[in-house]
């Protein structure tokens, strides 16, 4: 055998070439899985993911009569392998779809805090009695279950104390808001919980986004506890003083209104984060240049300021909360004087008898808290000082030259709207106290501090860091060498039948 190879030295390189030809016929060269070992065998450099497979089963694929069965087995195998792989696999990058629907909800959150208030303010809050997460969702249908409503809703201190004259038309009137009002956030709960766990169990959001949502699934469920919580507040006369006006508890309204501004922002926030990913991934060079800029030390600043705004913007909100619990914008109405000067007389301010224990040591934060005519005053002082703030901001944005240089031009229009929000926040504050709290003016009023707060919002997402994993991505160098990249499974497919059928 040595002889003859050295008579024909031609014959030993085309010895492998006769195997494959005689032993292999061609519609197995042509069927899928021998394609796919054919171009595995060829390539020369095998990709990451394949690597280790490749050293373990080199044995069988240098064998040219190795066993169909085996063969077929293999590739099945590896096939198999890959594909749990994939499915298995989280997205670095949540879908847009989620960001949409994310600002849907937002909005559905928007609307019904406004509802809310006014559900607040026409004094629906406490017609129904009993909370049913399920079977209150049903409208009564008939007058027998309209007369037991009205008969639960006249065993409560309103009835009895501001309502003992309302007729069974009169309280549907009020009972729809409260039911419209409870009914609506059941839809919200409902319509993000079950979107959260298609997306999750479909991969298509990143596992911190999956996170993420599934908390704002469950402070969407804590709110309504907390909802339950405040009306609970106001069908036990223990819970406000003895021949007052029924009313829920101002600090449960308080907590109820800024859970559910939690909620709001959380999901803006979220969604506007998706869709500048998808914006930066979009355009890296653009994106690698404008987070250059978001590093600079005079914006380090400029975000630690848009955070402490927002924050100002939402005590402001929260107070103004407890103003409503307490009916305290019928105190005063004028503006900016509170009866003969700026402020009421401190003896009206820090009033004893809003102190429970006998060393009066609990009197400034009661007053602060259960007093009206303090309520109002630091509402009017934390909502003058958000009107400078915000004036003072876009000032130093202006003004300031290493900010004026680097800040992006939506962060800039960001800023210029935040001006206008708080303006027409500002005059719509006014006009409520001065005219006596009209319910569409107070409602529009709850309506401009949730736009402002959107407005810092905003403004936040646009001159945030996006997470590492996207910074990685937009900032590493776009001149890679592609040769070092291993060719598509279909490229290599298509070059290996091309070889053999030149043979």
């Amino acid at each position: 055998m040595a002889s003859i190879f050295q008579a024909f030295p031609q014959l030993r390189t085309a010895a492998p070439r006769l195997s494959r030809r005689l032993f292999v016929s061609r519609p197995c060269l042509n069927a899928p899985l021998r394609a796919a070992l054919a171009a595995r065998t060829a390539a020369r450099q095998p990709s990451v993911v394949q690597s280790v497979r490749w050293t373990s089963t080199q044995p069988l694929r240098s064998s040219a009569t190795a066993s169909p069965a085996n063969v077929e087995s293999t590739i099945r195998a590896e096939v198999a392998g890959a594909g749990g792989a994939q499915a298995s696999s989280w997205p670095k990058t949540s879908s847009k779809s989620v960001a949409y629907w994310l600002l849907g909800s937002a909005a559905s959150v928007f609307g019904i805090v406004v509802f809310g208030g006014l559900t607040r303010l026409t004094e629906s809050g406490l017609s129904i009695t009993e909370w049913r997460p399920v079977t209150g969702s049903l409208w009564p249908g008939s007058e027998a279950a309209w007369e037991s409503e009205f008969t639960k809703y006249r065993s409560s201190p309103e009835f009895a104390l501001l309502n003992s004259s309302m007729t069974l038309s009169e309280f549907k009137q009020i009972y729809f808001m409260e039911w419209a009002h409870r009914l609506w956030g059941r839809v919200i709960g409902v319509t993000f919980l079950l979107p959260t766990v298609y997306f999750i169990a479909r991969r298509r959001v990143t596992p911190s986004m999956a996170l993420k949502l599934t908390g704002i699934c469950g402070m969407i469920g804590f709110q309504g506890v907390i909802g339950w919580w405040m009306v609970k507040s106001g069908l036990k006369d223990d819970l406000f003083a003895p021949g007052s006006h029924p009313r829920v508890s101002q600090y449960r309204l308080t907590t109820h209104l800024g859970a559910a501004f939690l909620v709001y922002c959380s999901m803006l926030l979220t969604g506007l984060g998706i869709l500048k990913e998808h914006r930066m991934l979009a355009d890296p060079a653009k994106a690698a240049e404008n987070i250059k800029a978001l590093q600079h030390p005079a914006l380090r600043v400029f975000r630690g300021s848009v955070v402490g705004l927002s924050l100002l913007v939402f005590v402001t909100a929260l107070s103004g909360a407890l103003v409503a619990g307490l009916d305290a914008g019928l105190i005063y109405n004028e503006f900016p004087y509170m009866g003969l000067g700026l402020t009421p007389p401190r003896k009206e301010l820090f009033d004893p008898f809003y102190s429970h224990v006998p060393d009066k040591s609990d009197l400034w934060w009661r007053n602060m808290l259960e007093n009206p005519s303090l309520v109002q005053l630091d509402h009017r002082i934390l909502a003058t000082t958000t009107f400078a703030a915000v004036l003072s901001f876009f000032a130093y944005t202006r003004y300031s030259g290493a900010v004026r240089s680097k800040i992006p031009k939506d962060a800039q229009k960001g800023v210029m709207g935040l001006v206008h929000l708080v303006s027409m926040q500002a005059t719509l504050g006014i006009c409520t106290l001065i005219y006596m709290v009209p319910t569409w003016l107070a409602a529009a009023h709850q309506a401009g501090a949730l736009a402002l707060l959107t407005g810092a919002v905003i403004l936040y997402s646009r001159i945030s860091m996006p997470r590492r994993a996207i910074l990685r991505q937009v900032m590493k160098p776009h001149s890679a060498p592609r040769s070092t990249a291993t060719p598509p499974l279909r490229s290599r497919l298509e070059a290996t039948q091309a070889e053999q059928t030149k043979l």
